[in-house]
């Protein structure tokens, strides 16, 4: 009996000791199972916190990108509206600017209308010499020299050779030049002498200076005599320091000795032509 009793014991205990294995052996793969499980949860969590972190990352870049762009729609309206203020100054000076070059313009237009009536007067004066005088005699040149008209008369047709005293033919001649510039109440008559570089020196003239004044006035005397008014006249001597071509033969000695009448306008009264073209136009801009 006590053989069974042990025996049953025995088996009892045996069987017991395998169950117990067979559930550690099911504890051990559920705990691997488990543990694989909580593996790959880590893993997906790894990857999740990471996607987290460059989602947040993305979205700070975004929020900084969107700060720049308000900073710089903000510096594009400012600069805007910078611009519509510099627009709008430009605009006003560029109005003032065109304005200011219209009235130097208009004054340009006023001063070329002064000079282009002295240039008609002068054709005028030009057309009325060789109406007068006329152009048949090589001795005798009527001309323009810098908007000045002059009348060149050669030393052969007014005077005797060394002499001052005017011809009977200069007379005649002077006679039409006095008719022209009676016409011309507002201009004045320079007498230019000239001479060739023949040393001259005779009573009381020295040299070709005084030749060429001596002959000026001789002539402005004549035109005196003829009805000019005085004040009109003006003598005036050249010598021989202005001559037309080179002194080396007789025939150029000859040229240059001449005498030319200028006939011109009044200086002052010229300037007073264009201050009162000025005054008139600076009117105009007051109304």
């Amino acid at each position: 009996m006590k053989k069974l009793i042990l025996f049953s014991a025995s088996a009892l205990l045996l069987l017991s000791s395998c169950v117990s294995k067979k559930e550690y052996a099911a504890l051990e793969a559920k705990h691997k199972e488990t543990q694989d499980l909580l593996n790959t949860a880590t893993v997906k969590l790894n990857s999740c916190l990471a996607d987290k972190a460059a989602e947040l990352a993305r979205v700070k870049e975004l929020q900084d990108r969107l700060a720049d762009m308000k900073a710089n729609n903000e510096a594009l309206i400012q600069s805007t509206k910078d611009m519509t203020v510099l627009t709008t100054k430009g605009a006003e000076n560029l109005e003032k600017s065109l304005e200011s070059l219209k009235e130097k313009d208009l004054k340009i237009s006023r001063l070329q209308d002064a000079l282009t009536k002295k240039d008609s007067v002068t054709l005028a004066l030009v057309t009325s010499l060789k109406k007068e005088v006329g152009l048949n005699d090589e001795d005798i040149e009527i001309n323009v020299e810098k908007s000045v008209v002059f009348i060149s008369l050669s030393d052969k047709l007014l005077f005797k050779s060394g002499s001052y005293n005017i011809t009977d033919r200069a007379k005649e001649i002077l006679g039409k030049v006095a008719t022209v510039i009676n016409g011309k109440p507002n201009f004045e008559a320079m007498v230019e002498g000239h001479t060739d570089n023949v040393p001259y020196r005779k009573g009381v003239l020295l040299d070709n200076w005084d030749l060429s004044v001596k002959r000026s006035t001789s002539i402005v005397r004549a035109l005196q005599e003829l009805g000019v008014k005085p004040e009109q006249l003006i003598a005036a001597g050249r010598g021989d320091h202005l001559p037309l071509v080179p002194n080396d033969t007789a025939e150029n000695r000859a040229t240059n000795r001449r005498t030319k009448i200028y006939i011109l306008p009044k200086i002052d009264q010229f300037y007073k032509m264009i201050e009162e073209e000025m005054k008139t136009l600076s009117e105009e801009e007051g109304n």
